[in-house]
């Protein structure tokens, strides 16, 4: 599919509206939008993640995959499922194949990582901090698209939520597996067990 982007700004969100896939006009703050600009968000923090993963190319190009993958979810999200623009084309939709390589992908890692003794910090490498840092947005994201589905259950893929779900579990496991498998993970320390510098 070849998508051309002649001009940039169109002035047209001047006033606060933004349009979705099917020409409908809503607001730039509607939970949609706030929803896929949110994966949008995370598909950014991935990008500076691969800064730190070109070396390493079976993590780049998972995360190359990871990034196409939420261009598809952005486009599933900006054509809401029960709209009459859905039902007279065929728009792209997350799939079910799409969560099941995510799965093979964090199950083939896990099983190479050491095991988890405690709750582990952001940080280590700088891949695995941004990696980290997109699991967060990813969340968010998620939480985003479950308040989304409760507004409209008629209008959201049921997949693109088992998909962002997966994503974030795929962003753990990978930040760890960049972490030297595990080895370099930076250990949480309880506060009661925390020792002082003059103790």
């Amino acid at each position: 599919m070849m998508i051309q982007l002649t001009r940039i700004y169109t002035r047209s969100g001047d006033k606060g509206r933004t349009s979705l896939s099917t020409g409908k006009r809503v607001k730039k703050h509607d939970i949609r939008v706030h929803t896929y600009g949110t994966v949008d968000e995370t598909n950014a923090v991935i990008g500076l993640a691969r800064l730190h993963t070109q070396t390493l190319a079976q993590h780049d190009a998972m995360l190359a995959r990871l990034q196409n993958d939420l261009f598809d979810l952005g486009a599933d999200l900006c054509t809401p499922l029960d709209s009459a623009a859905a039902e007279k084309s065929t728009p792209l939709r997350m799939t079910v194949l799409q969560v099941e390589r995510l799965e093979r992908e964090i199950d083939a890692m896990n099983a190479q990582l050491q095991p988890l003794a405690s709750f582990i910090l952001p940080g280590g490498t700088a891949a695995a901090a941004h990696l980290h840092h997109a699991r967060t947005v990813c969340r968010r994201a998620e939480r985003l698209l479950v308040e989304l589905a409760a507004l409209e259950p008629e209008g959201v893929n049921t997949v693109a939520i088992q998909y962002l779900n997966r994503l974030s579990d795929h962003l753990f496991v990978l930040a760890r597996h960049v972490n030297d498998h595990g080895r370099a993970d930076v250990l949480w320390v309880p506060g009661g067990e925390q020792k002082g510098e003059h103790d």
